[in-house]
């Protein structure tokens, strides 16, 4: 069993400890839990910061704890946001927590045969059968609204224009209650999280010592900021999903091959399952290879080894000028689908392939690859103009069903950096 606290040191990953945890740790094999709430349709790689924290507690030999917020989702967390959250649908709530619950074990061991495997948990089990009553009587009575007051979350939410409704003042009391739980029926002994959720896992401390005279402990890690101050787990795009459909894998492994030089040290540290020497040699090493290793390992992790192959695929198909008309037939469906995300891409109907349409047409009338027939008929007669990486200079050619890959797509370039895939609709 190695040292979990020594290793969160050194990649950078404590902001808070409580009295005693270290020794803690090194007593046995320790339970420790994080709580994710199922707002949004997927993890994030804002989330998966925590999923290292858990990772990283189950290679050192203690066991992780996913605490799934079936009912914490439907109050909603004042921590980190300046208004009230507009609630979900129950619906959509399960539907996101069955998704999360489906991603969160592919990333950690929930094997019954490792002794230190995964548990799952959702709290709404815990809520469920409690009335309001029992609930105010058995739990609320143990905080008072001082001691919730003083937390910085809910302290900023009262100071602002929109104030904190009652709902969301409660959040820590359940989030507390949730650790109260955990420690009697699954023996955690260990909150971890962001440590903008300081308030509500002390809480949780608080709410042990005086309900049951029990001691636990708590972790929290920095949260995560980019080198030019913008928020961790966003793009110019929008949030880096780990839902390949939200988030494809060629943009999942863009994300860490465009990222600063100046962040790589720190996502080195954060993310990477290498060992403390690999990570420094990696920080020493030039910057681009450097991400492309780290890229790749990230990629490989997240959506598999297959997933990494398309995105190889999809970037010569992109940026290899030696990639040719066998590279480009060698892509399956899902590949070019992915291209389709990075490149422009028209849409043609289909009835217009099937008696087969002129060149000119398809390039200026019917896309808008180029502005005018004339315009199209100057690149082809400066041999620009490529149909599936083959050049096309006859000015009557047409494209017709047969130039389809996969019944769908049609690759059309313009010199060598105007890239088109035109897809078929019905």
């Amino acid at each position: 069993m190695s040292d979990f606290i020594s290793e969160l040191e050194w990649r950078g990953l404590i902001h808070d400890l409580t009295p005693g945890v270290k020794e803690h740790f090194n007593q046995g094999i320790v339970r420790a839990y994080i709580g994710f709430d199922p707002t949004a349709p997927s993890l994030t790689i804002g989330n998966y910061v925590q999923i290292m924290l858990l990772k990283l507690l189950q290679r050192a030999g203690h066991q992780p704890v996913v605490l799934m917020g079936g009912a914490t989702g439907r109050i909603g967390d004042p921590s980190g946001k300046d208004k009230e959250r507009d609630l979900k649908s129950f619906d959509v709530l399960d539907h996101n927590l069955a998704h999360q619950v489906a991603q969160v074990k592919t990333l950690l061991d929930f094997d019954p045969a490792s002794p230190n495997h995964a548990l799952l948990v959702n709290n709404l089990d815990f809520y469920s059968g409690m009335s309001v009553v029992d609930f105010l009587r058995d739990v609320g009575k143990y905080l008072t609204v001082n001691y919730m007051m003083s937390k910085e979350s809910v302290k900023r939410r009262i100071e602002s224009e929109t104030g904190i409704s009652f709902t969301e003042f409660s959040y820590q009391l359940l989030q507390g209650y949730d650790a109260v739980i955990l420690r009697r029926n699954q023996g955690v002994t260990v909150q971890m999280g962001g440590s903008d959720q300081y308030g509500n896992i002390t809480s949780g401390v608080e709410l042990n010592r005086k309900i049951d005279d029990a001691k636990v402990y708590a972790v929290t890690t920095p949260l995560l900021t980019k080198a030019d101050g913008t928020k961790f787990g966003k793009s110019s795009t929008g949030n880096i999903w780990l839902d390949a459909s939200l988030t494809t894998p060629y943009r999942f492994f863009q994300f860490w091959l465009n990222a600063d030089d100046r962040d790589l040290p720190k996502f080195l540290r954060y993310f990477s399952l290498k060992s403390h020497e690999e990570i420094m040699a990696l920080e020493g090493d030039n910057p681009q290879k450097a991400k492309r290793i780290f890229a790749e390992e990230m990629t490989r992790r997240i959506h598999g080894d297959a997933a990494f192959e398309n995105v190889e695929a999809v970037s010569k198909l992109l940026f290899d000028p030696k990639a040719d008309a066998e590279t480009l037939r060698s892509l399956n469906a899902q590949t070019l689908s992915e291209v389709a995300e990075e490149i422009p891409s028209p849409e043609v109907d289909a009835s217009l392939l099937k008696a087969g349409v002129n060149i000119l047409d398809l390039l200026s009338v019917h896309t808008d690859i180029l502005p005018s027939r004339t315009e199209a008929k100057k690149a082809m007669q400066g041999n620009a103009i490529s149909v599936n990486k083959l050049r096309i200079t006859d000015l009557n050619a047409l494209i017709s069903t047969e130039n389809l890959l996969h019944g769908k797509y049609i690759m059309v370039e313009n010199g060598k950096k105007n890239k088109f895939l035109v897809s078929v609709t019905p």
